[in-house]
């Protein structure tokens, strides 16, 4: 319904464009689709409707009544243009547009809302600190009452908060003392807090806020939104290899046969290196600073010069589940956030590689896709059924570790004590997170649609008995036959083998009965070493 009132709007106006361009007056059927009650078919009227789709009349000529050329009209078009609300039709990146429903979920956690909701708990959390150190005498032990209302303003702080500080910072063009600034005039509401008003972001430089609530925003995206996709996609290809644990399937290497394999197996060996490096991923320890503007705790210890700052630092980085970093400059180094860029990275890459695989086994038949009412593969070819969901997923992977390296490879790098280049970039974490839930939620989405089509897989394992060479040559190694590979190799390379071809091979063969025993009950489908194995105990 909205695309349809959207299409009939710019319709309308693009009638009304047609008719002033050649010289006639809008009227009301051309701009309303229908006269309505008590205005006039008149171009006044069409120019108010034109007004209501979005846009302005065209400037008239000097000296005229009507527009002069098709300038006049496009730049109308682009003045509309430039005002658009943002929606999913006019948001400038994907996520926030076409996308845009999938990744909602981070939009509490990465969003300028987000960052500016982890700054408050920063704030207030250090003022709660200090009252609760001894040597800062000027900021007593708060009431049980007063750290109610402060946990409140944390556990209640909302959109609305969000924009009162951004209608400050509209004043004062500075992010973080809007923040301070919202959270004194939140502290004056209480009369036990009116004295140590000063007290909030002492001796804090902008970083020792950011920092923490970077960290924090990192920690809740990867341990609630990330962590938990990344564990769904090894489960479903553990269910993969397990279920197909024993289900045989010709291997290739460099495109061509080679000694076979399960299904399950392959499954495996993706979900093993999954779990590997999404484990590498819970393991990156988030680290803080609250050191002051070059690290050093100068304005800390002019003031209180016998307090313990950096113990008192320390257990207040720690409280937030957050590692210490004693040795900084005015910022955090960022070392760690390039630590756990590069980990989602190498995930994606495992997963980048499992999706292109996939996408090669549906191309050979080893898969089938289960198809969905509704969907359209092709815009002129009815029949097909694309992998679209993988192909979605390893273009997002590829948007996701583009950004992740650039984060990883820039942010630890900083002009002497600090610049700000570090800061326009590191807005930009969020946008790490989200290609890749979005190229998660393809993966499983691919993975759910996927049948094994065993004929298929048995049809090519069964007419490739040129595999079988390794083990026979293998045994005639094992005999002491003279030469064995190259025996085989004439006999196989570049030819096309039967399984007669390969049992007279064998039953030419001088060596112990037993062993030709063995050779002779070989087929490229149960040759398959400890792949059923290794694919149950994933």
């Amino acid at each position: 319904q909205t695309f349809g009132r959207s299409r009939e709007a710019m319709m309308r106006a693009m009638r009304v464009r047609a008719s002033t361009s050649s010289g006639r007056k809008p009227t009301a059927a051309l701009t309303c689709g229908r006269a309505r009650r008590g205005v006039s078919s008149s171009a006044r009227s069409g120019h108010q409707a034109l007004r209501r789709v979005g846009g302005r009349a065209a400037a008239p000529a000097s000296g005229t009544g009507a527009p002069t050329s098709r300038s006049a009209s496009a730049a109308t078009v682009g003045d509309r243009h430039d005002h658009l609300a943002l929606s999913e039709l006019t948001a400038v990146g994907p996520l926030d547009g076409r996308y845009g429903a999938k990744v909602k979920d981070l939009r509490g956690v990465f969003s300028e809302y987000g960052l500016i909701k982890k700054r408050v708990e920063v704030e207030i959390r250090w003022i709660q600190h200090l009252s609760r150190c001894s040597d800062i005498a000027e900021v007593p032990q708060f009431s049980a009452e007063t750290e109610a209302f402060l946990d409140s303003i944390v556990a209640n702080f909302s959109l609305e908060d969000a924009l009162v500080v951004k209608r400050t910072e509209a004043v004062t063009k500075h992010d973080v003392k809007s923040v301070e600034y919202y959270v004194k005039q939140r502290l004056s509401e209480r009369d036990e807090l009116a004295p140590i008003l000063e007290y909030v972001h002492f001796s804090c430089t902008s970083e020792d806020i950011n920092n923490l609530a970077h960290a924090l925003m990192l920690k809740e995206g990867t341990e609630k939104h990330l962590l938990p996709k990344m564990d769904e996609i090894v489960a479903q290809v553990k269910q993969l290899a397990v279920k197909n644990a024993s289900v045989p399937m010709l291997s290739r290497t460099h495109g061509q046969p080679a000694s076979p394999t399960t299904v399950g197996k392959e499954m495996a060996n993706v979900a093993y290196r999954l779990q590997r490096q999404r484990d590498q991923v819970a393991r990156v320890e988030y680290l803080g600073k609250f050191a002051g503007a070059v690290g050093n705790y100068n304005a800390h210890l002019v003031a209180y010069p016998n307090a313990d700052w950096e113990q008192i630092a320390r257990s207040f980085v720690t409280s937030f589940g957050i590692g210490f970093n004693p040795y900084t400059t005015q910022i955090e180094p960022h070392d760690y956030i390039a630590e756990l860029f590069s980990a989602i990275s190498r995930y994606n890459v495992v997963l980048l590689d499992f999706d292109r695989d996939v996408w090669s086994y549906i191309s050979l038949g080893y898969f089938k896709q289960k198809t969905v009412k509704g969907e359209v593969g092709s815009s002129t070819m009815p029949h097909k059924v694309n992998p679209i969901d993988f192909e979605n997923s390893e273009g997002n992977l590829g948007v996701a570790n583009a950004l992740a390296d650039h984060l990883g490879a820039k942010l630890p790098v900083s002009r002497w004590q600090r610049d700000l280049t570090d800061s326009t970039v590191l807005r930009n974490m969020g946008l790490v997170f989200g290609y890749s839930q979005l190229a998660y939620a393809s993966s499983l989405q691919g993975i759910g649609k996927l049948e094994v089509n065993e004929a298929a897989i048995a049809a090519d394992i069964d007419a490739a008995w040129e595999v079988l060479a390794e083990p026979v040559q293998t045994i005639m190694r094992k005999c002491g036959i003279e030469e064995p590979y190259e025996k085989l190799k004439e006999f196989t390379r570049g030819q096309a083998v039967t399984k007669e071809m390969m049992v007279e091979f064998a039953e030419k063969l001088d060596i112990p009965s037993e062993e030709k025993a063995k050779l002779l009950n070989l087929q490229p489908r149960t040759y398959l070493g400890n792949a059923e194995k290794q694919a149950s105990e994933v």
